[in-house]
């Protein structure tokens, strides 16, 4: 059992973290294995975010601190959160998981300090990461070159492929 002490600086370092934080995603995880909520913490680390199971009481507290609006009472199932360095990465890493294990699933979402429906938070987890954005933007800034490149290259080849033929019906 918690002391109080203990139970202050759980909420204390929540409230720090869903204030610096964009967005966070709640996820009901009863009957996940311990070895799959391992594997789940450790992708969440690795992509830079958090995952932590904390009684709905103490959950609700730090999401008061921060002016938010939902009570954890309200959620069904036993509720862990995830708190992500950007706004899509712990929603899209526990979407991804909960279509290979049923035992975890989205329950619901903040998104600043705006409350997500299941549906809003689901639809979040589609969107791409930053770094899949930046991706996009990237190859798209490519592609004019790309064609560029491949026309200057194109006009020698066709010179030269014409000199060939060239050559090749003066030889016939």
């Amino acid at each position: 059992m918690l002391t109080r002490q203990q139970k202050e600086d759980i909420v204390a370092k929540l409230t720090d973290e869903i204030k610096e934080s964009p967005a966070c995603v709640f996820a009901d995880f009863k009957g996940l294995s311990a070895n799959d909520m391992v594997g789940l913490k450790k992708e969440l680390r690795e992509s830079g975010s958090t995952f932590q199971v904390i009684k709905k009481k103490l959950l609700a507290i730090a999401l008061k601190n921060n002016g938010i609006e939902i009570d954890p009472e309200t959620l069904d199932g036993q509720i862990a959160v995830s708190v992500s360095s950007d706004e899509v990465t712990s929603a899209k890493i526990i979407h991804e998981t909960a279509k290979e294990n049923e035992n975890i699933k989205l329950v619901a979402g903040v998104l600043g300090d705006q409350v997500m429906t299941l549906e809003e938070t689901q639809a979040l987890a589609k969107l791409p990461t930053t770094d899949e954005l930046r991706a996009k933007l990237v190859g798209q800034l490519q592609a004019p070159i790309r064609g560029f490149v491949g026309t200057l290259a194109g006009v020698p080849r066709t010179f030269v492929q014409t000199l060939a033929a060239v050559r090749d019906s003066k030889e016939a």
